[in-house]
């Protein structure tokens, strides 16, 4: 099998979670770097990435590195590269994105122009051909320069791997899919503990709570642009990992895991939603305002995205909210609460100071993600000496 370099980026502050993901698949870590992971894998590495990672961006191929400080080493350093290793003479390729940090060409527009046509004139060689009718499978590449060092990869994903495929009707402000993910597994929670997201939107933090306990990948039910380039992976790579997919999910799992919301419309279009991810019968969705929630349980979850006043007209509420939402948690007997907002007073108008606090961002947004740790539960045989 051939030996790739693979590049999973994934929200700045999230690496550490992505990279025990990508170790939990039996890979090794090549370098973790802001906002990416890369590592090493072969075709069918490539596969199961792409399926089973919750909290990558997208996987990509790296087909080479060099350093430039002026268009003309970008275009000589783009030319050197093995391009015809991946893209047939029929392929349609183009420098989909350009990302450019602390380097001297900066430009996504005149970086992207530049390294198209020094792929051109690489293939054109390689080919022996004068006109590409790019009328075959599509070959998006991706290039970041860090430091005048450029690094240029192929796109295998496509449409990013947040879009999981069951949300088809959003909320005003969702959390991207994998960022939800990412959040959710820097808890302690697990399928056996209780979670509760009291502002649920279009239910993205219950529904990947509830595929998470029911072991499904996020990639199951999409397509990934790789899956047509049957030169550079087999077919067969990518029934064996939806196989392996299948193998791993139990939908008979039976998790306490609850989305509240006060507007009846985000509570059905949440429904609706977690049908389509084949969840549905794992969730309570319900409407519900903040004032009213309460638990009778101990030792649950509070995993949340409130609002936080992108138009001016909420800003003067928020105040107010955020002393509900700690007068509610402070009634909730033992709980943990996780809450990400880009509110500066957050932890002021809750009235208790986190335990811990990451500072994450949503897209270009700087947000907070603070963590409000209640106590661990008993163990088993503790509970059982109470009560013996």
């Amino acid at each position: 099998m051939k030996k790739f370099e693979l590049i999973a980026p994934c929200h700045f502050g999230m690496e550490a979670v992505l990279k025990r993901e990508i170790v939990d698949l039996g890979y090794d870590i090549v370098e973790v770097a802001d906002g990416r992971v890369t590592f090493f894998g072969d075709e069918e590495a490539l596969c199961r990435a792409n399926i089973f990672l919750r909290t990558a961006e997208r996987i990509l191929i790296k087909v080479g590195s060099f350093h430039a400080e002026n268009y003309e080493e970008l275009f000589q350093g783009t030319r050197a590269l093995p391009w015809e290793e991946y893209i047939p003479k029929d392929g349609k390729f183009w420098v989909a994105k350009a990302a450019s940090v602390k380097s001297k060409l900066f430009s996504p527009s005149d970086i992207q122009a530049v390294m198209k046509k020094a792929m051109v004139e690489r293939l054109k060689e390689k080919y022996r051909i004068d006109w590409f009718q790019e009328d075959g499978e599509s070959f998006p590449v991706r290039v970041f320069l860090m430091k005048d060092n450029v690094t240029a990869a192929l796109d295998s994903t496509g449409e990013s791997l947040h879009k999981r495929g069951y949300r088809k009707l959003t909320a005003k402000a969702p959390i991207a899919e994998n960022l939800a993910a990412a959040l959710i597994m820097l808890t302690p929670w697990n399928r056996d503990r209780i979670l509760v997201d009291p502002f649920c939107g279009s239910g993205t933090f219950p529904i990947e709570a509830a595929m998470m306990a029911a072991g499904m990948a996020p990639g199951m039910n999409r397509e990934f642009t790789a899956e047509k380039w049957g030169h550079v992976i087999e077919k067969k790579l990518w029934y064996d990992a939806l196989d392996e997919a299948g193998e791993q999910m139990d939908l008979s799992v039976k998790p306490d895991i609850q989305g509240y919301d006060i507007d009846d419309k985000m509570v059905s279009i949440a429904r609706e939603n977690a049908r389509l991810a084949g969840v549905d019968k794992l969730i309570h969705f319900q409407r519900r305002d903040v004032a009213d929630l309460s638990h009778p349980k101990k030792y649950g979850f509070l995993i949340t995205n409130p609002p936080y006043g992108e138009r001016l007209q909420d800003k003067e509420e928020l105040p107010a909210l955020y002393r509900l939402i700690g007068e509610r948690y402070r009634a909730l007997d033992s709980w943990s609460m996780y809450l990400i907002t880009a509110y500066e007073k957050a932890e002021q108008d809750i009235g208790r100071k986190a335990d811990k606090n990451r500072k994450i961002y949503n897209g270009m947004m700087k947000t907070y993600y603070y963590q409000f740790l209640g106590p661990k539960p008993p163990k088993a045989g503790k509970i059982a000496e109470k009560h013996g």
